[in-house]
């Protein structure tokens, strides 16, 4: 167990060393309430999105949290992008979610999606698609 640990605390130090040395680690790091974790998932996740992406659209639509409507006869079921990166909606979605906390801003929207009667995972959604506006924006 002691070799174990002591290989995760190595990795984790590379892996601080590596994000903090990262050319969108400035962006990333001002964000409010993203920890080591987030901002090294982020990174991984949304980085290479952000890279191949003309506009915003796209990069939204890639990282999943676009809803898509499939409609037939009298049933209609929205579900989300099953042709995405799961691993970066989890990333971004996990963090936008912790983000409400931090941020007066983002808790509006949050808050203005819950008034509206969404459900929790649906409200962090939204306030998902506006963060990564914002990192578009950035």
């Amino acid at each position: 167990m002691r070799s174990i640990r002591a290989t995760i605390c190595i990795l984790d130090e590379a892996i601080a060393n590596a994000v903090e040395t990262h050319p969108y680690a400035p962006l990333f790091a001002t964000m409010p309430r993203i920890g080591k974790i987030s901002f090294g998932q982020i990174i991984g996740e949304i980085g290479p999105i952000l890279e191949r992406s003309r506009t915003s659209e796209p990069f939204v639509a890639e990282t999943g949290v676009v809803p898509v409507i499939r409609a037939s006869g009298k049933s209609r079921v929205v579900t989300l992008r099953y042709a995405a990166n799961r691993r970066a909606r989890l990333a971004i979605v996990s963090y936008a979610d912790n983000s409400r906390h931090g941020s007066d801003w983002a808790a509006k929207i949050y808050n203005d999606a819950q008034a509206d009667n969404r459900r929790q995972p649906h409200a962090a959604r939204i306030l998902t698609r506006s963060w990564l506006r914002v990192i578009w924006a950035c």
